[in-house]
């Protein structure tokens, strides 16, 4: 299984959803836009996961535009998205839904009110973003919370406003390049948000692995690979 993994920062990875793939014999490739170049061809690409970034799906950058393109090729010819944060904002909007920009960020851990605990677990997931999704009537919205969706399923496709791959260090990478602004501007400690993360790691992995394998049912390639 080859899974196509779109990261949109250099301190950026895929982390628990990377390694939960790997559990599964899956080999990523890994492409950083726009640094990287033109996405990549999607002919043998068994799966796509595209990661968080700083932007809003809503900018004008040229590389954004290029990446909704890319991700609407990649439904047409049936390869499954996973979407994570900007990745689930970007699904959205490229399967006929928008984003838009929230009053308030959202940066914690929180619960989510799942409407299907196999495939969402409640959580507590890792929230850090500033936009939310409005996902198309063809969707169907899994999780949500007092912010707005959560999770939801378009097709073949699994996205999440949270972020389940993020470790630790991860978050420092994170916290250190936003000069833990965000986070103090919300009234959070970012020493306590960094050691909460740090202590909750070994369930986080595991709510990880569990996405991955929903992720993977939901695409139909359960079976394939012994889900």
């Amino acid at each position: 299984m080859r899974v196509v993994v779109i990261r949109h920062h250099g301190i950026d990875s895929a982390g628990f959803i990377g390694a939960a793939f790997e559990a599964r014999g899956a080999a990523l490739a890994v492409h950083l836009l726009p640094d990287d170049g033109p996405l990549p061809a999607l002919d043998g690409a068994d799966h796509i996961v595209v990661l968080g970034a700083v932007s809003s799906v809503n900018d004008p950058d040229p590389w954004i535009a290029e990446e909704l393109a890319w991700l609407r090729r990649a439904d047409q010819a049936g390869v499954p998205v996973l979407g994570i944060c900007f990745g689930a904002q970007a699904l959205c909007a490229a399967l006929g839904g928008r984003a838009e920009a929230m009053d308030r960020k959202e940066i914690g851990w929180t619960l989510v009110d799942s409407d299907d605990h196999e495939l969402i677990p409640a959580g507590p997931w890792l929230e850090f973003h500033g936009d939310r999704c409005l996902p198309p009537a063809t969707a169907a919205v899994l999780a949500r919370n007092g912010t707005g969706v959560q999770a939801f399923r378009i097709g073949r496709h699994l996205a999440f406003q949270f972020h389940p791959e993020v470790d630790g260090p991860q978050l420092k990478r994170w916290l250190d390049a936003d000069g833990n602004s965000g986070a103090e501007q919300l009234g959070i400690d970012p020493g306590q948000f960094l050691a909460d993360t740090i202590r909750e790691e070994p369930a986080a992995r595991e709510r990880a692995d569990r996405l991955v394998a929903a992720a993977l049912r939901v695409a139909g390639e359960g079976i394939s690979y012994g889900m």
